[in-house]
């Protein structure tokens, strides 16, 4: 019989990795990147113009390979991309972990 566990929603959570949250939040920042010029049918060439940085570091991060990448350079493009990016800071947690680190793309 397979044993099957469920994964936390961060799969570098999952796999240990020291760096896990800024992993995970990169990810779905690349992945929105992506997903716009996927949906725009851009050239990787049109949208690195576009966006300001090489046609293989585009390359590399739509294929996930976005270490590099700091996650301010990210929000960057996603506004040269046309997105309004927001950061908020809410109020403190009422328990003693950590704040987080999260996502949330409008409609």
């Amino acid at each position: 019989m397979i044993e099957i566990e469920k994964g936390s929603g961060n799969v570098y959570a999952d796999l240990g990795l020291a760096d896990a949250d800024e992993m995970h939040v990169k990810a779905q920042l690349a992945g929105k990147i992506s997903e716009i010029i996927k949906a725009r049918r851009w050239t990787q060439q049109r949208a690195a113009d576009a966006l300001g940085i090489s046609q293989p570091k585009l390359s590399q991060l739509m294929r996930g390979q976005f270490r590099g990448v700091s996650e301010a350079k990210m929000l960057e493009l996603l506004a040269r991309l046309g997105r309004n990016v927001q950061i908020v800071v809410g109020p403190p947690r009422r328990s003693a972990r950590p704040g987080r680190v999260e996502v949330v793309f409008a409609a």
